[in-house]
Order: structure tokens, then sequence, then C-alpha cells
């Protein structure tokens, strides 16, 4: 049965980079203590591969586990198939992408997942996750060969979620930028996740988690809130 925890954020109001996470995360990963985490780090642009694996693997430590970022083979694929854990760090969606269709890893990643191989991700991790890129907030600063995704959670996510404009700011909100994207894709459902919320896949299954509620767009903006705790068919 699939098992994935998507999470909007690294962060969470005053929160250091993923300390909140890790009560969902030790309840996540229960059955998996002493075992072995494959961590995709192409996200990171602004640090190396192994200063990103170092930050996690800190963060991470009370969970007993082993972190092994995939670059540590010259085949990045090898570690995850050796994996029993598959996660994906934020950062730039775009330079995610690239990375996964270069390493040829989103088929072997797909495979395990699918399978039952627990799967966890944040920010761009989570986008990552779905059907396509299209609804990340990233700029495209370098180019996958598609916007196509893992396609795990079969719908469009937007993680960082903040609804209305900022005093000042004349630009598009968020609200507008998925409106023009449900404007060309009038048949997609985008799941926007605020700071600090989660969805927890289970099978055909999902489940928020957080303080706030996830909101789910279609059609012409139509909107429904999912408040925390909800479980849904997706």
């Amino acid at each position: 049965m699939k098992n994935m925890l998507l999470m909007s954020s690294s962060k969470y109001k005053d929160t250091d980079y993923l300390i909140h996470t890790i009560p969902w995360l030790r309840q996540f990963l229960s059955a998996y203590q002493g075992k072995s985490i494959a961590f995709v780090p192409y996200a990171g642009v602004r640090q190396s591969y192994d200063e990103y694996e170092k930050k996690v693997r800190q963060v991470l430590s009370t969970l007993n586990m082993e972190i092994i970022s995939v670059h540590r083979s010259a085949k990045h694929a090898e570690i995850i198939e050796r994996a029993d854990v598959i996660a994906i760090g934020g950062g730039n969606t775009f330079c995610l992408l690239k990375g996964l269709y270069d390493n040829h890893l989103l088929e072997p990643i797909r495979a395990k997942v699918n399978a039952g191989t627990p799967y966890f991700g944040w920010s761009a991790g989570v986008v990552a996750a779905g059907r396509s890129i299209m609804t990340t907030n990233d700029m495209p600063i370098t180019y996958p060969p598609s916007f196509n995704a893992l396609n795990l959670f079969p719908h469009q996510i937007n993680p960082h979620f903040i609804s209305g404009k900022m005093q000042g700011h004349n630009g598009e909100s968020r609200e507008e930028r998925l409106q023009e994207f449900l404007t060309v894709n009038p048949t997609a459902l985008i799941y926007a996740l605020p700071e600090g919320t989660a969805l927890h896949i289970q099978g055909d299954q999902a489940r928020v988690l957080g303080e706030r509620a996830v909101l789910r767009f279609s059609g012409k903006m139509s909107m429904d809130t999912l408040a925390t705790e909800t479980t849904f068919h997706y």
C-alpha cells in the first residue's frame, strides 16, 4: 500500500529547520527504526549535496535511521534500490526534476513507492510527488526534459500556500496564479498546502495534518476546505 508523508515546508513560524516535522516523521517511520533512508538532494541549489545530506542527517538524527544521499553512488539508482525509505528535500523544483531525469530515478522511485516503500518530502520534494511541477512557486532556472513528475499523488500540489496579497504587492496573488493554471488545465485538481501542513497518504486515502486546513481548487477556482485530521479519497 502506498505510504507517503507530503509536507509543505521545512520550517513553520519560528521553528528551526525540519523541527516541526519530527513528531510526524517519528510516527510515520515508527516501524523503520535502524533502517536506511535514501535522500535525494537535487533541489538544494545553494548548498552542495554533501552539505545538504549533512544538514538533514543532523536534524533527523533522533529518528535512529541511516540517511544516505543518492550522490554517494556513481549510479544514484543503486541507493534508491537498496533503501527502506525514500526522502526528497526542498529547494528549486526545476533543478530537482532535472536531476531525477538526468539520473534516471523517476521510474525506480515510482516503482518502489507504488510497491509500499515509504516516501516523505517537503516543499519541492512534495511538488515532485504530484502529477507535474506546473504549480510550483519556483523560477525555471534550468530545463528538465518535461514537467511531468513522479505522479505518485495524481494531482497538482502547491506548497507554501499563502492566500491574498501582501500590502504593496501589485503582482498576482497565489490564487490568481492557480486560477491561470486551471484556466489552461480545467480538469485538474490542485491541493494547496499552507505552511505547517502535510498530507499523509495511505493507499487511496489522504489525511490532513497540521494546525491549518488544506485547500483543494478545481474548475473555475471552486474551492473545498479540508480541515486538519480530515481523511478523504483522492
